[in-house]
């Protein structure tokens, strides 16, 4: 990547009398080039685990990040009954209207791929791609896959997670030890975790944690209305399965699909160099292609 002095600087808009966080890396040079709005995941997992992705600023590309509400450096809702995705969907138009976000590429990771699928299925416009990170179609598809990858650990792993999970006990140090190997597993295979992942984790949200709220989140039968360009990314050992992703590749006309065979549901922290240079190609033909050029085209 051709390296670009860049500036960050971070700041709050106002949602619903509310403070929700953001962050700006961009190029100190104009390129043209659109900029990259990062949905997080979680729910309530903050932006800081999604660090790799700065790097694309120095490609000349304007980076933006934002905590969600309820985690990280936004503000928390002292009733929880507040969150819901179209309170989220909301949040997020409210953060390409304020921050003057007309044409962009919006990246989700996770549950961000959801709500990033959520914003493009509300006809919104100005979004020259998508990228769906570590992204399911369905929830309960994915609910059903993390608990088919539980059934490979050794037994007495499994046991432990059963055992808390039924008993409602999953503040339990054994049930959280079980859950750890899970995660170095399906969620990230690196060892010790990168610091911009433990400081996501210590700074997450709990109101809208896990799959209880979204459960019945599914868009399946609805992929086929996206016609922006899209790309999938998802590793070989995520708890987001190939099974979870294939639907998003047969439902999206058009779209591409990338799988990292070293990585699990965090490919930009586990294979970084790849993972940046293929979302970042990605990027570029879109907008050579969008400009008038035919695709194959690459010398003109």
């Amino acid at each position: 990547m051709n390296k670009q002095a860049t500036t960050s600087f971070e700041g709050y808009i106002l949602f619903r009398d509310r403070q929700v966080w953001y962050r700006i890396v961009e190029p100190n040079e104009e390129s043209g080039k659109l900029p990259l709005l990062c949905l997080h995941g979680g729910p309530g997992i903050p932006h800081d685990y999604l660090q790799p992705l700065e790097a694309l600023a120095h490609t000349g590309r304007r980076i933006i990040f934002y905590d969600q509400l309820g985690c990280g450096n936004s503000d928390r809702a002292k009733n929880a009954d507040l969150y819901s995705i179209d309170w989220f969907k909301d949040e997020l138009v409210a953060i390409r209207r304020e921050l003057d976000l007309e044409q962009i590429h919006l990246f989700g990771q996770s549950w961000g791929g959801c709500l990033a699928l959520e914003h493009t299925l509300s006809q919104a416009t100005g979004l020259a791609s998508l990228v769906l990170a570590n992204t399911p179609a369905s929830v309960r598809q994915f609910v059903d896959e993390a608990y088919r990858l539980m059934n490979e650990l050794p037994a007495d792993i499994k046991e432990m997670i059963h055992k808390h999970e039924t008993a409602g006990t999953t503040q339990d140090p054994d049930y959280k030890q079980a859950i750890e190997v899970f995660s170095h597993c399906f969620l990230c295979r690196l060892d010790p975790y990168p610091s911009c992942l433990t400081q996501a984790y210590s700074k997450a949200g709990t109101e809208f944690r896990g799959a209880g709220k979204i459960i019945d989140w599914s868009v399946e039968d609805r992929l086929s209305e996206i016609s922006v360009p899209t790309l999938l990314l998802s590793g070989r050992y995520d708890q987001v399965t190939p099974a979870c992703v294939e639907p998003l590749k047969q439902g999206i006309s058009g779209s591409e699909w990338v799988l990292f065979e070293n990585s699990s549901h965090m490919p930009h922290l586990e294979e970084t160099e790849g993972f940046l240079q293929v979302l970042e190609e990605f990027l570029n033909r879109v907008e050579h292609d969008r400009n008038g050029y035919q695709i194959g085209d690459r010398n003109s």
